[in-house]
């Protein structure tokens, strides 16, 4: 370990100072931390001094990085690092917090386990999104969570026609429609009533959108498989995409968004291989009580 990025929560006053202290730590121990710009000037905001030895993130290689605050979060370190891939350990500093490894009072812990090595890392599968109008490509982008089509206006429905494989599936007025990774399962799509996913389940879940149609349930795809969302010539609406909620296109009517499997997964950190159960009761705060477990063998 040489180098770690430390990105923090922007609306996050204390994330911001924990930043700071996990900056100080990591350089007392020899490892060189970078910080983005955005960071750099929310720590001037604060009149946070800057520690010593804490370079500018550029974009270059990095072993790790270490993120401080909610899943919003760790999308933005997903982004910054997807041109330089590194493994991301995220430290819940908000509420949920679902993609997170650890939780605020872990911190200490956690820098103990990354100096030492102490931690495994695992491929999250993401999307590759294309928009065609025509033959003509006018955008292209990734997601680790979903992909959303979605209407602009709220007036005005969203005429599509969905596509699995190169075959129509069906079309249908709606609100959008969405593409979830495994990662995305417990985030918008789960929000939607879309199913969640196992993370070592290799499938993507479609779900539309308020749709106006006898087939409307969500459905769960082979990862191999593309998906092809068509915006209707006839559509009285027009619509935009989202990626993961940070990188967005205007759709017009006859835009064709086309999903697939990228080649390009997100390494995650993972410091221990608790149940996935555990986390979905320990996030949700689900309720468990009176379970008596398997019985014991005598």
């Amino acid at each position: 370990m040489r180098s770690a990025l430390i990105v923090s929560s922007a609306s996050d006053t204390a994330a911001a100072r924990e930043a700071i202290g996990v900056c100080k730590d990591l350089s007392s121990r020899g490892i060189s931390c970078q910080v983005h710009k955005d960071d750099m000037d929310r720590f001037a905001e604060l009149s946070l001094e800057r520690p010593e030895g804490v370079s500018e993130f550029t974009g270059g290689d990095v072993d790790i990085a270490i993120v401080l605050g909610g899943d919003g979060t760790i999308l933005r370190a997903a982004e910054l690092t997807r041109d330089n891939p590194a493994p991301i350990l995220g430290v819940n500093m908000g509420h949920v917090g679902f993609m997170a490894e650890a939780e605020r009072g872990d911190l200490e812990q956690v820098l103990d386990a990354v100096v030492a090595g102490k931690y495994e890392i695992k491929e999250r599968t993401t999307l590759e999104v294309s928009v065609l109008e025509g033959a003509k490509r006018v955008f292209s982008s990734w997601a680790l969570n979903e992909v959303a089509v979605e209407k602009s206006a709220r007036e005005r429905m969203l005429e599509v026609v969905l596509e699995v494989d190169e075959r129509p599936l069906s079309s249908f007025g709606c609100d959008g429609v969405l593409v979830s990774t495994a990662t995305g399962s417990t985030a918008y799509a789960f929000s939607a009533g879309g199913p969640v996913v196992w993370p070592n389940v290799e499938a993507f879940v479609v779900v539309p959108l308020s749709a106006h149609a006898l087939f409307a349930r969500p459905f769960v795809i082979d990862p191999e498989s593309t998906v092809a969302i068509e915006v209707l010539q006839r559509s009285p609406g027009s619509g935009v995409i989202w990626c993961d909620g940070r990188r967005t296109f205007d759709l017009g009517p006859g835009a064709r968004i086309q999903i697939s499997k990228s080649s390009k997964p997100v390494q995650m950190v993972v410091l221990s291989n608790a149940p996935f159960a555990d986390r979905l009761v320990r996030k949700f705060t689900l309720p468990v009580s009176g379970w008596r477990g398997p019985e014991s063998s005598n």
